[in-house]
């Protein structure tokens, strides 16, 4: 059998930051399946219903608790594991957490990328490092478009312009340290993430699952705001894509979109209603929340992905509901991480049924 892109992860280490966190924690579930290494340093995670936790990931990898803000304790683990690859995933995530402590939120997305690219200059393995911000980084302005790479950067609220910033200090970094260098560095924006495992505070999906554990009504707050929902899967399919890629070459630096098709685009009643279809999920629309600024419209142009890497996402919006439903339903504590692997396993041979590019 020939070998595929992902093969090339196979007894190497790779060092995820964040990983305790949702995407954090399903990236390394993904990389150990592979055959990597894989080294986590994240804080603890934040309840013992994170994915991290439910899959016992503390005990599967090679796990360091830390603060991405800790320059020294950070740098002094990657010269001791001199990592072939690194995923930066560590963030503080959430726009509204981001308002009520705006100082936490730009030392994490802005100090923390900035602690990760300065430490990795000493690294003698390293061949690539795949940097993840958010769709968030470009300044809304409300089109009905999807926004480009190239687009202004920007955000009203300060994760949005954090993680703008962050962008902005990866690119000083590749030109001013990185430009003779072999590695090779790409940031990466995703959609709405999606999936099994995600129980944070003041998102959609977890307070969708959260009002059906406690059979509650679920309010709806902001029922027409519209983002590109995906499911985890698939932007961190192009994460690894890229991973491997920028190691080849250097022509892949820079930033990359990963969303859903271009053409469609759903809101929150969308989302929930398509839920309620296979969930006992009771749900009424209250008063929009007006106490912090969010962007009511948000779509992602995925073309320079889809030309350059040939990645396209594998699911519909029928398709991306129904693995996130199966992924909050496991019943058995002890089969959430077979479930999140036979996830994994589903998508892969879809990918491979479309002939998308890394999955030849």
């Amino acid at each position: 059998m020939a070998e595929k892109l992902f093969d090339r992860y196979n007894g190497k280490k790779v060092f995820v930051t964040g990983n305790t966190g949702f995407k954090g924690s399903w990236i390394s579930i993904w990389l150990k399946e592979l055959g990597a290494e894989v080294f986590g340093y994240a804080l603890e995670p934040k309840t013992d219903m994170d994915n991290f936790a439910k899959c016992d990931l503390e005990n599967k990898i090679n796990q360091t608790y830390g603060d991405v803000t800790n320059s020294q304790v950070l740098e002094e683990e990657l010269k001791r594991i001199n990592p072939d690859y690194i995923f930066h995933l560590a963030a503080q995530a959430l726009v509204i957490d981001s308002y009520r402590d705006p100082l936490e939120t730009f030392m994490t997305n802005v100090m923390g990328t900035i602690n990760v690219l300065q430490a990795a200059r000493s690294l003698s393995n390293l061949k690539a490092i795949v940097l993840i911000t958010s769709d968030k980084c470009y300044e809304n302005k409300e089109v009905v478009w999807g926004y480009r790479e190239n687009d202004e950067l920007g955000g009203k609220d300060p994760y949005s312009a954090s993680k703008a910033c962050a962008e902005l200090a990866t690119k000083s970094f590749r030109h001013s340290f990185y430009k003779d260098s072999k590695v090779g560095i790409v940031t990466v924006r995703a959609g709405n993430v999606i999936g099994g495992g995600d129980w944070s505070t003041n998102r959609l999906i977890p307070d969708i699952f959260k009002s059906i554990r406690a059979n509650e009504v679920l309010e709806i707050r902001s029922p027409n705001a519209t983002r590109p929902w995906e499911h985890v899967l698939e932007p961190l399919s192009g994460y690894l894509h890229l991973g491997l890629l920028a190691e080849d070459s250097k022509k892949y630096e820079g930033g990359w979109n990963f969303g859903p098709s271009t053409y469609v685009h759903y809101n929150v009643l969308d989302v929930v209603k398509e839920i309620a279809k296979s969930t006992e999920l009771s749900y009424e629309i209250t008063k929009t929340d007006t106490e912090f600024h969010e962007a009511n419209f948000l779509k992602l142009d995925i073309t320079k992905a889809a030309n350059y890497l040939h990645w396209q996402p594998q699911l519909d919006f029928a398709e991306t509901i129904r693995f996130t439903v199966d992924g909050y339903l496991v019943q058995d504590d002890a089969n959430i991480y077979q479930k999140r692997i036979s996830q994994i396993t589903e998508y892969t041979a879809l990918a491979e049924k479309n002939k998308t590019g890394w999955a030849l």
